[in-house]
């Protein structure tokens, strides 16, 4: 069973890798902001792969622990984000991260 926020951001870090998502990025927000404790970023090769992901991983912690995951963005698959508490997991087209630098912006912003 998954009992601390640390458990869980490494169970999903290992689900993205199971399922092959790439550039994998974790960023701690502790002390800087109450959003959340880590963001996650990775990277899908194709849309249906990033909602594949993205479902694989919800599907996931939810079966492993007590949370519900909220998913926004399945429909298009190009930006797919994961609520899951004190995590945060954006899993990206690779043109969609690219164009919306959103971790060089986190880490801009934690400096």
């Amino acid at each position: 069973m998954i009992n601390t926020t640390e458990e869980l951001k490494d169970f999903i870090v290992k689900c993205l890798e199971d399922k092959k998502a790439d550039d994998i990025l974790v960023i701690d927000l502790e002390k800087r902001t109450d959003l959340a404790r880590y963001m996650i970023f990775a990277s899908g090769r194709s849309t249906k792969n990033v909602g594949a992901i993205a479902d694989y991983v919800s599907l996931e912690v939810k079966y492993n622990t007590d949370l519900a995951v909220n998913i926004e963005g399945l429909g298009k698959s190009e930006w797919v984000l994961l609520d899951a508490g004190d995590i945060i997991v954006h899993v990206f087209y690779p043109e969609t991260r690219a164009h919306f630098k959103l971790e060089e912006m986190w880490n801009k912003r934690l400096k």
